[in-house]
Formats: structure tokens, sequence, C-alpha cells
């Protein structure tokens, strides 16, 4: 069983016949359905239920010499809103099953962003028919949770201004040390050693989450999987139509980074609300979308 599928109000199923019993409906009872041509010839298809706006179960199989259609797995997902451009995406198959994964380099965190892609069939479709190659993305980021806390928001001395200037200098020195500027590199080293200088000074103290506004870090051994931490801008309860279960959407920004969360209300220790944080695990999907080269 799928450990997210509480995220998106599915926190009764505990044993293997329930869940194969949730598999069936979805498949059964699907509202769309997209298919493609796989690597190995095969016509792969996802199945989407949807127990609530934005939110659902996906179902990939193949379909046999007969055209009946046989599961392979299935995933809950939760669809964002937050539209994000970026360059240099690259997406690569799992190993193991017809799933892939997405990455792509943010500026924000200096690090390499990893994602779970949420439309599979629509880029097979793209990349059989040579579409790949004059397209451009955009990227919708969302995150499932099953463990999270609401943590009270932090008094900042620093006016906003000042606070996105900053912020702007340093997207703009990571983007030169990536390009081999010596004195970016020097300059990004000094101001991690000013940082850790501080945090050192300031932890005997206070409270590392007094310090520490905001983080977005992986966490564990899996890629897509990430250890978050931000400002809580919205707060939207669902409520799957089928366990009537509530499900919160946070509308967060983290390391300038917005994008929607949804988590179970079982699993948040807290009550959010816009102003207050967010922190906890995710698991982190994104919606691609291709648009054409004029």
């Amino acid at each position: 069983m799928h450990r997210y599928l509480r995220a998106v109000g599915f926190s009764n199923i505990q044993k293997r016949e329930e869940y194969e019993e949730l598999v069936r409906f979805t498949s059964e009872c699907y509202q769309t359905e997209e298919s493609a041509v796989n690597a190995e010839g095969e016509d792969f298809s996802e199945r989407r239920k949807a127990f609530a706006e934005q939110m659902g179960l996906m179902v990939r199989g193949v379909y046999d010499e007969k055209e009946e259609f046989h599961a392979e797995y299935c995933v809950p997902y939760f669809t964002g809103r937050a539209e994000r451009f970026y360059e240099d995406m690259v997406i690569e198959r799992h190993a193991e099953k017809e799933s892939y994964a997405g990455v792509c380099d943010d500026m924000n965190l200096g690090v390499s962003l990893i994602f779970y892609l949420q439309n599979v069939t629509e880029y097979l479709n793209r990349k059989r028919y040579g579409r790949m190659e004059n397209a451009t993305a955009s990227l919708i980021l969302s995150g499932l949770s099953v463990e999270g806390k609401v943590l009270m928001p932090v008094y900042q001395k620093m006016p906003v201004v000042s606070e996105i200037k900053a912020s702007q200098e340093r997207s703009r020195m990571l983007q030169a040390a990536r390009d081999g500027d010596e004195d970016a590199i020097e300059n990004l080293t000094l101001e991690d050693m000013d940082m850790y200088s501080m945090i050192s000074r300031r932890i005997t103290d206070e409270d590392v989450f007094s310090i520490v506004t905001t983080h977005f870090m992986p966490c564990g051994v899996e890629c897509d999987h990430y250890n978050i931490m931000g400002e809580i801008l919205d707060v939207e309860l669902l409520e799957n139509n089928k366990t009537h279960e509530k499900v919160y959407v946070l509308t967060i920004e983290t390391n300038e980074i917005i994008m929607d969360v949804c988590i179970n209300h079982k699993d948040l220790l807290g009550e959010p609300k816009a102003g207050r944080r967010f922190r906890g695990i995710i698991w982190l999907q994104g919606l691609v979308h291709f648009e054409e080269k004029w």
C-alpha cells in the first residue's frame, strides 16, 4: 500500500484487501484516461479518479491484446496552483516501473530539485512524436505530507525591501558561481561562514526555529522527499467525497518557492492560519506544462 494514501483522505485503508478494492474501484470508475505507447511498445494508460478538488488517485497500467486493462500500480496525486518556469528540465524513467522523475535547477535553493512526474502519458506522447525538441516547460509543484506541525511566526527585524534585495543578490551570485565566477564562489563561501558564525552565537540563547525561518532540504534516501518549513499564505479545508475525511491544502512559501501542500487533518499538529509556519516532510510531485516554441 502507498504510504501517502492518507494524505488525500484514505487513512482508513489498513488491509491489503481494502487497498485492492480501492484500486479496483478507481480503475473501474475513473473520470479521465490518457494513453501512450511506452518504450516496450505497450499501450500504457493513466486512469484518474478525483475524490476532491485537485486531489485523488491515479491508476497506471497497460492494455493487452484483447484490449483489457491491467492495473500495475496506484498512486495518490495532488495538483497545485502556483506555476513556475524552469530552464534545462530533465525527465528520467525510474528503473522498477513506468514512472518518471523530473530534475531542474532552482537558484533559490542552490541545488537540483527532484520531483515525481504526474503527467507521464503526455510526456511519452511528446517524446514519441519528437515534440520535446521544440518545447518549453513550466512546472506546478505540489506536496503530499503525512506528518507536519504548525509553528508560530518569527519577528523579522530586517525590512522587507532589504530582504528581497539580499535574496536577489544571492540568486545572482549563485548563477555566477555556476558559470565559474571565482569571486562569486568566494563571496558565497564567506557568506556561509558568517551565517554559521551567527547561528553558533545565537543558538546558545535561542531556539533553532527562531533563527531559521525557512528551509527546503532533502529528507531520507528517496530523492523526491523533502523536509520543508515555510510561511503559510493560505489555508483551505477539503473533504474526501468517499471517506469524508478532512484534508488541509496549505499554500506555503519556502525559500521563495510557492507551492501547495496537502495533508490529512489527523496528521497536522496545530491549527494552520495565514502568517504561521508549516514544518513537515513532503513527497514532491510536479505537473509539467509543455508549450510549443514559435
